[in-house]
């Protein structure tokens, strides 16, 4: 399992250096922003049993949810300009997954806009509602697995793959590869994060005695034991059956640094949730997706999507019967484009990325509080 670390000059290492982690920084805003978002859709059906409570959740995020997934698009935008080769082969060869994501994302802002307008088609749009949420959640965990576990990959000596037209660095391994079970497991990750997430949030803005926040006490707490679980099961996988097929990787030591904080960052949401103390146990628990998104940063460098297959079949369990591929991983070295357009970038996200903070401030500000019954009007 090769590594192509072809270098330029240090300038454009450097700056291929930065964008990996500006990346790696979006992404973690998606995933703290409309993560609470995704939890509380899939809690939506748990938390909400009549009309007025379906109300206060559809309103708990409302007003946010369209510019929380700004910060997803941004990331695929990001991926596409400073790293094409490596946009190029995850958007291809997760096709049907990413498909699904963007169906499930298109349902729930549909379901939002519809569900008090379409009074006859209420239960479809209830069911759109936690559906559009359940699918994100569950396959953006799965998506990371996958990407620090490596991908079948073909590889300049893979003559069959390339005889039938494919190119070095597509992928070839499947649907159905891509559900292993360090990827499944990912997926319970993130979807238990992104459900502790939701019911934070949902406790910190539903007025405090209401049958939906003593539900989402209820569910904050039960979801963040369930989290502290499946890390460690996780963590036991990864250990035991992953990091020994890693090759060339060089930020495992911070890895093991972001492990301490998602431990630090249970203990801390863990003593805020024990005291009733909603809004600092919201803000606690986005130390799990700092912690997560760091862990797969620091597993990852200086790959963007390595190269899983291996002849002599230590990762056979990744693949199906038949693969043998051997091929270079996809680094952020061989796969970075020109200075040129890095250093523009750079440039340009030094202009929007404060407005984009600014805007995200005044939304939040404008929103902030407790739902109050008059806030339900349109919703």
């Amino acid at each position: 399992m090769g590594a192509i670390l072809t270098t330029g000059s240090a300038m454009h290492d450097g700056l291929a250096i930065l964008w990996f982690l500006l990346i790696a920084v979006l992404i973690l805003g998606y995933f703290i922003l409309d993560g609470f978002d995704l939890g509380a859709g899939v809690l939506y059906p748990f938390v909400a049993k009549k009309d007025n409570e379906k109300a206060l959740v559809r309103r708990a995020i409302g007003p946010l949810w369209d510019g929380n997934e700004v910060w997803l698009l941004t990331g695929g935008g990001a991926l596409f300009a400073a790293f094409a080769p490596a946009y190029a082969t995850s958007f291809s060869g997760f096709y049907l997954a990413i498909m699904l994501v963007l169906f499930g994302l298109i349902f729930r802002a549909v379901a939002v806009e519809y569900r008090d307008r379409d009074t006859k088609w209420k239960k479809f749009w209830d069911g759109a509602f936690f559906i559009g949420s359940f699918l994100p959640a569950l396959l953006f965990g799965a998506a990371v697995g996958n990407c620090i576990a490596g991908v079948a990959l073909v590889g300049a000596g893979s003559t069959a793959h390339l005889a039938a037209g494919l190119a070095v660095g597509d992928y070839v391994g499947g649907f159905f590869s891509l559900l292993n079970p360090f990827a499944l497991l990912c997926a319970i990750m993130g979807l238990v994060a992104f459900i502790t997430q939701g019911a934070a949030w949902l406790a910190l803005k539903a007025p405090v005695g209401s049958e939906v926040h003593q539900r989402a006490v209820k569910f904050r707490s039960l979801f963040n034991i369930i989290e502290l679980v499946v890390f460690v099961l996780l963590s036991a996988f990864f250990l035991l059956f992953v990091l020994p097929t890693f090759d060339g990787r060089s930020g495992m030591l911070f890895a093991y640094v972001f492990a301490g904080v998602f431990i630090l960052g249970w203990i801390v949401a863990r003593l805020f949730m024990n005291k009733g103390n909603d809004l600092m146990s919201f803000l606690a628990s986005n130390l799990i997706p700092i912690a997560l998104i760091g862990i797969t940063a620091a597993s990852l460098f200086p790959n963007l999507i390595p190269a899983a297959a291996n002849p002599e079949g230590v990762v056979t369990y990744f693949f199906l019967p038949g693969q043998d591929i051997v091929a270079d991983s996809i680094t952020i070295f061989s796969a970075a484009n020109s200075q040129l357009c890095l250093t523009a970038m750079t440039i340009i996200t030094c202009i929007g990325l404060p407005l984009v903070l600014v805007y995200h401030v005044i939304i939040y500000r404008t929103f902030r509080g407790r739902i109050k019954e008059e806030d339900l009007v349109e919703y």
